[in-house]
């Protein structure tokens, strides 16, 4: 019988988009919520469904991920991370999972592909692609995304060591795993708008996007 594969949803306030995340999760994967400080009643909606809880007091990106990561039943081997705000559809993680569990690569990412234009604003994706080129260019990895969608050995992951705990984690995550010379590829996965009236906490605001860029500054400074 197989072990169930937890699903890492690191979470500030994503209680409009729960519901539909929550219910699309397929047979076989289980929720984490790493609730970073969630004031929108997020915890009540995943508690009412049966899923389990991760309080995170450390706020960032990475320190919701890494506690979550921590918090993976060790059973199964593979772990995935995905964004709570369902710009992502948990119907498709298999994509992801089933390669890493298969031995076939010890990083799979999630390539955006969005299904609208509201999905992805044009200097986001400038954004992303810019640092997918510097990666690419500095590290030999065929990476084209930045990835928030994404699966991977727990154990391993976990001894990679990232010291991010803010946006530069997946920046991090991608430079960690090329030093240790995994194998990363890419599967494409739908990138659907953000659950009705909420907003990205990197592209959403002028602040949050300085806070990303900062952020991922200081990652390829170390």
């Amino acid at each position: 019988m197989r072990t169930m594969t937890d699903v890492v949803l690191p979470c500030l306030n994503e209680a409009a988009a729960l519901p539909w995340l929550l219910d699309r999760m397929p047979v076989g994967y289980r929720p984490i919520l790493a609730d970073n400080g969630s004031t929108d009643g997020s915890v009540d909606v995943a508690r009412r469904r049966g899923v389990r809880i991760v309080a995170v007091a450390q706020r960032g990106y990475g320190a919701a991920v890494h506690a979550g990561v921590l918090a993976a039943d060790p059973a199964d081997g593979v772990v995935c991370v995905m964004d709570a705000d369902g710009s992502f559809d948990p119907v498709q993680l298999p994509l992801l999972a089933d390669p890493v569990r298969a031995g076939v690569t010890d990083l799979a990412c999630g390539r955006r592909r969005p299904v609208s234009a509201r999905a992805w604003p044009p200097h986001a994706r400038l954004g992303n692609a810019v640092l997918a080129r510097r990666i690419r260019r500095g590290t030999g990895l065929p990476v084209h995304d930045i990835a928030p969608m994404r699966a991977a050995r727990r154990d391993a992951l976990i001894a990679l060591d990232l010291r991010d705990r803010r946006f530069g984690y997946p920046l991090e995550l991608l430079l960690g795993a090329a030093r240790a010379g995994w194998r990363v590829t890419e599967a494409d996965v739908s990138y659907r708008p953000r659950a009705t009236g909420t907003r990205s906490k990197v592209t959403g605001t002028a602040r949050g996007t300085l806070c990303a860029i900062h952020d991922m500054r200081a990652v390829l400074a170390r």
